[in-house]
């Protein structure tokens, strides 16, 4: 019984925990500039978030981990009054660095253009964001 019960502890535990890290008001404004292209941006600063990439010996998934640090980036840059982020190097150990930049009407310069193709469907609390790109260089 009591080694049942040293079983049954932990997994109660994890599955009490919840991994969703929501985006937040000031965070839905900020876009993330995935090419990587700030130029006529004003710079903010530079933001590190991190979160668990592991659970005990289990390894998280590395898209929730990366989508998790730019969820909790883009919460950030919208404390900094940033409207748009950019990764500065890739995720390592569920820790991430981002710049932080101020490219719409407050950064005195014009915005960047940013292509788009179609409206974007309407977001909803259950929206995720994945990176369309994680590779170096």
């Amino acid at each position: 019984m009591r080694k049942t019960l040293l079983l049954l502890v932990p997994v109660a535990l994890l599955a009490g925990c919840s991994w969703g890290i929501k985006l937040d008001p000031a965070g839905e404004v900020v876009r993330t500039a995935w090419n990587g292209d700030v130029s006529g941006c004003r710079d903010l600063g530079k933001i590190t978030v991190s979160v668990m990439d592991r659970v005990g010996p289990v390894d998280r998934n590395n898209i929730t981990v990366a989508d998790e640090l730019q969820v909790m980036a883009r919460n950030e840059a919208g404390t900094m009054h940033a409207d748009t982020i950019k990764p500065l190097g890739d995720p390592q150990g569920g820790s991430q660095s981002w710049g932080a930049y101020q490219c719409g009407a407050a950064s005195g310069k014009p915005a960047p253009a940013v292509p788009t193709a179609a409206p974007a469907p309407a977001a909803s609390a259950a929206t995720r964001t994945f990176p369309l790109h994680q590779g170096g260089g």
